[in-house]
């Protein structure tokens, strides 16, 4: 009942904030095994969402949904509702490449094509039937700006991006991502297997790209969710066990597993 009650707290006071995602009675089984339970809460929009929570809670499954890539896997079965932009993603007339477009995604490891830095940025353009070279190179430019590694990188555009280093390869796979315009960014612990200055690279980058998109960031690192995260949610067993504002939950949770979790106790 708590999260309930907080859900519904979350809505009278954030009465004038958009939502992007709207989870309903979310409830996801692989095969047998349920891996989510009964999820309820919105995600608001030019915010950084922090999902935390110890191994196997459920928190990437959760994320994964959000675009539809959960389903990949054939034996996934799904119930309830994700409203995106007020849309359920579930309904048959919504096509998973119209969402994937509009919802982007940036996994634990770095993962760049094995072409060049220019090709890799220009990929999801021209498969949405970008040819000019001129329009392609304005994309490219302005998504390695937004993803700040531009002036790394602006003299080597036609070198393998597997040259670079995991930290810029991260921010060449984030430019990636942005060159298709998303609306909204998911990060699949995106920093784990970076080293802490490259973490603070990318931790840096995150809170200046919410101010055009909507960031959901699976983390394992509670510090990295008080710096860089609005709210958080704490996802134990496949549930959650609380969401509120980031700063409230690590100094006052409602919860004791909450706390529990976050001081370190388990997990």
């Amino acid at each position: 009942m708590a999260i309930q009650t907080a859900y519904k707290n979350e809505n009278i006071e954030n009465a004038d904030k958009k939502i992007v995602y709207d989870t309903k009675d979310l409830n996801l089984w692989y095969g047998e095994d349920q891996a989510l339970k009964n999820i309820n809460f919105p995600i608001y929009e030019n915010e950084v969402t922090a999902i935390i929570g110890p191994s196997g809670c459920g928190k990437s499954t959760y994320i994964k949904t959000l675009n539809r890539m959960v389903e990949l896997v054939p034996i996934v079965r799904i119930s309830g509702e994700i409203l995106y932009r007020g849309k359920n993603i579930f309904d048959k007339s919504y096509k998973e490449e119209e969402l994937r477009t509009r919802v982007g995604m940036v996994f634990q490891k770095p993962n760049p094509f094995p072409k060049s830095i220019y090709d890799n940025i220009a990929y999801g353009p021209r498969i949405h039937g970008i040819r000019s070279k001129k329009v392609l190179d304005e994309i490219v430019e302005k998504s390695l700006r937004g993803a700040a590694i531009w002036d790394e990188v602006k003299d080597r555009l036609h070198e393998n991006a597997y040259g670079l280093s995991g930290g810029q390869q991260q921010r060449i796979c984030i430019a990636r991502c942005l060159a298709i315009e998303p609306d909204v960014i998911l990060m699949d612990e995106p920093t784990s297997a970076l080293d802490p200055i490259s973490t603070l690279k990318i931790e840096e980058l995150v809170q200046e790209l919410k101010k055009d998109f909507s960031i959901i960031i699976v983390t394992h690192n509670m510090q990295q969710a008080a710096r860089i995260s609005d709210r958080t949610a704490f996802f134990l067993s496949g549930e959650v066990i609380e969401y509120a504002k980031t700063d409230k939950m690590f100094s006052n949770p409602s919860d004791k597993r909450t706390e529990d979790y976050i001081t370190g106790r388990f997990g």
